[in-house]
């Protein structure tokens, strides 16, 4: 099964003036724990509920904190037509709960969690992913 049967397609984006105030509404909005961050057609990086937590409130920074300076620079990715067991692996290994998904062209078409591959290939890919994930020194993104 490749990618772009597992994947949410329904992305929203920030922009990355937007304020972290902005972001924190549109995660309880929509009921996503990140969001990807665009200039244009480009995909900057993501901002996370955990980026909001550590970079900015327990930095003491306010609500008017603009996106682009709690954002995650480093996007991982996958592509929509790579197989969704080798993209298990991969976020195993990578510690990493969920990808952002891009076309050939480099276009951002959706998002795959490890909900999205448990829902659709079952336990055991999903649950050699969260085993890699919950070693130490993983990431939070």
């Amino acid at each position: 099964m490749q990618v772009s049967e597992a994947m949410t397609m329904d992305v929203r984006m920030l922009d990355p003036e937007q304020t972290i105030e902005d972001a924190a509404r549109m995660m309880a909005e929509w009921n996503v724990g990140s969001l990807p961050v665009n200039d244009g057609e480009k995909l900057i990086g993501m901002v996370t509920d955990r980026d909001i937590a550590i970079r900015a409130v327990a930095a003491g920074k306010n609500s008017d904190t603009r996106v682009r300076d709690v954002m995650t620079k480093e996007v991982k990715y996958c592509f929509e037509d790579e197989d969704i067991a080798h993209v298990a692996r991969n976020m195993g290994d990578e510690q990493i709960h969920r990808l952002v998904v891009l076309d050939r062209n480099k276009r951002l078409v959706g998002i795959v969690a490890l909900a999205d591959i448990a829902n659709t290939e079952g336990a055991e890919p999903a649950g050699e992913a969260v085993c890699g994930i919950s070693e130490p020194g993983g990431s939070t993104h």
